[in-house]
């Protein structure tokens, strides 16, 4: 602790008088060690008036902007914490912990570019250091910017080989290249490392779908069926492999599931829309036909941006009026 202290107070500057400056920086540094105390016991708005007296004394002391940051952090402020963090890591601009934080508060503020940058400069710093190639990923992948994401996911991956979280989102940076055999090797090797869980299950079936292995992909979704009955997403992919099938009654099944686990999963209307559909026109019944149209505007209704279900819409209404129209 004493090396450390000792050693940030290279970091706190200023003109005055030598020996004044030392007792000033003494005093910082006790009122530093104090403040510590006080967040130890989560007496957290003391520590900070400590804080800012060992600033007023140290303006340049970045372990005490450091901790204000933690300390914001632990109530919640991320606004100051970040901002507590940017003046620590500009004093110290190689210390790897506080620049995790920053891009930590970032991601929670949701400020993703700059959660990144920060993470970067974690990298920069320490190329092995886990932590901040994973976080960077994270972030890339919320930036829709997937060959970051897939550099620095990869560079996690190879750090942490037992890790999943890396893999899986490797995969899904892959998925958003529509690279479906880099996708479904990232899935396969994250299961081998968390072979229960049903995301990833689901995301490596999306992905043999996607190349047009159904049989694949239908394995998948029952076992991530079986270990989580109520994961209304494998309902709905597994529906979609139904209806590829010609199993209708089977495919209204799954979507029906599907919806009664979340009413407003729209993929799962649009589906469940298709099938009511099939089955309409395949009877020639007029119930089945409404049944679909209704699943498919309350798909829209969830989300509006499907151009090609407003034009399906749009023929078959279109259709049953010409027929209404011949009668």
């Amino acid at each position: 602790m004493a090396i450390v202290l000792l050693s940030s107070l290279i970091l706190i500057g200023g003109c005055q008088d030598p020996q004044a400056k030392k007792a000033d920086q003494d005093q910082a540094v006790d009122l530093y060690v104090e403040a510590g105390m006080l967040n130890d016991l989560q007496e957290w708005d003391d520590a900070l008036k400590m804080l800012d007296k060992a600033i007023a004394m140290s303006p340049e002391f970045a372990m005490a902007y450091s901790l204000k940051g933690d300390i914001y952090q632990n109530k919640g402020d991320y606004e100051k914490s970040a901002e507590s963090y940017e003046i620590a890591t500009t004093f110290d601009p190689y210390n790897v912990k506080d620049f995790l934080s920053l891009g930590k508060v970032y991601s929670l503020l949701k400020e993703f570019a700059k959660a990144a940058a920060a993470y970067v400069r974690v990298v920069e710093i320490e190329p092995t250091n886990y932590e901040g190639n994973y976080g960077a990923a994270q972030s890339y992948y919320i930036l829709k910017d997937w060959d970051k994401t897939i550099e620095h996911s990869s560079a996690a991956a190879k750090l942490d080989p037992q890790a999943a979280g890396p893999l899986s989102l490797l995969g899904d940076a892959f998925e958003e290249k529509k690279d479906h055999a880099s996708a479904i090797n990232a899935y396969r090797r994250a299961l081998e490392n968390d072979g229960n869980d049903p995301k990833l299950m689901v995301s490596l079936a999306v992905s043999y779908l996607r190349s047009k292995r159904y049989s694949a992909g239908r394995e998948l979704l029952e076992s991530a069926i079986q270990i989580d009955p109520d994961y209304g997403m494998a309902y709905q992919y597994l529906g979609f492999i139904q209806i590829m099938d010609k199993q209708k009654d089977l495919a209204m099944e799954s979507y029906l599931k599907a919806v009664g686990l979340d009413p407003d999963d729209w993929m799962a209307r649009k589906g469940l829309g298709v099938v009511y559909m099939l089955k309409g026109v395949a009877d020639d019944d007029p119930m089945f036909k409404a049944m679909a149209i209704e699943q498919w505007n309350e798909s829209l209704r969830i989300e509006p941006n499907q151009p090609k279900l407003v034009n399906l819409i749009t023929k078959y209404t279109q259709q049953d009026q010409a027929e209404a129209g011949r009668q």
